[in-house]
């Protein structure tokens, strides 16, 4: 049986990987559940960030009542889709203008930089509450805020340097990036970073490489890439 720090590992990591998700808001004209498909980014903390209009239904919801809940699933290779993990995030959904959740997204989906400046189009992030994780068929948790997000308060020097350095790497070090890629059974390709976190940083095509410690400054984040860069030329072995 996993533990509760594991469980709560799977769930963080699930949410930095996915794409796309489910938004359930409440309707504002009948009062049932609207469900609508949206992609998904996160935060520093972990916390999910949309980019959505205000001429969609879903944010006229918000508007009204900011009460929503997001689901994010891993489940769509499989025959039997209750075998795979998932997890509904609930909280208050709130705008968000911060320059970081408007980085982060727009790393992760290139293509909604078309249209992330549109008078009608605005980043919101939802401000968790609590979360139900099912990491497979009656494997079933529920998970507070405090299991799912990061703590950021003392890593605000690596959270502002965060763009500097992912264009560091993604500038000098590609080489790098591939076998960090590699290290995962990945195949060679046009991988990218594109964000960074205390526990993790994100690549693409979508991956998630863990840190073997957290991270709060330039300096440690800069020390533990080196030291996975070594790992992953010693796992790749000789030419």
């Amino acid at each position: 049986m996993p533990t509760k720090s594991e469980i709560a590992a799977s769930a963080r990591a699930l949410l930095r990987r996915a794409f796309k998700g489910s938004l359930a808001t409440i309707d504002r004209s009948n009062g049932y559940p609207y469900c609508s498909l949206i992609t998904v980014a996160t935060d520093a903390s972990g916390a999910p960030t949309i980019l959505i209009s205000n001429l969609a239904r879903h944010t006229a919801n918000l508007a009204k009542d900011p009460r929503a809940s997001i689901m994010l699933d891993e489940t769509g290779a499989l025959a039997d889709s209750l075998q795979g993990a998932r997890i509904t995030v609930w909280g208050r959904a709130e705008k968000d203008a911060e320059e970081g959740v408007r980085r982060r997204f727009l790393a992760r989906h290139l293509e909604a930089s078309f249209y992330a400046d549109f008078p009608d189009f605005a980043f919101w992030r939802l401000a968790v509450e609590g979360a139900h994780y099912i990491g497979g068929f009656g494997r079933i948790f529920g998970l507070s805020p405090g299991d799912l997000l990061l703590q950021t308060q003392n890593a605000r020097r690596l959270i502002d340097a965060e763009a500097d350095i992912v264009e560091h790497m993604n500038s000098h070090h590609a080489d790098a990036i591939e076998l960090y890629a590699k290290v995962l059974g990945a195949a060679a390709g046009l991988w990218r970073m594109t964000g960074k976190a205390a526990t993790s940083f994100s690549i693409a095509p979508p991956r998630r490489i863990l840190f073997a410690v957290p991270v709060r400054t330039p300096a440690e984040a800069r020390k533990e890439l080196v030291r996975l860069a070594g790992e992953a030329r010693s796992s790749a072995g000789p030419n």
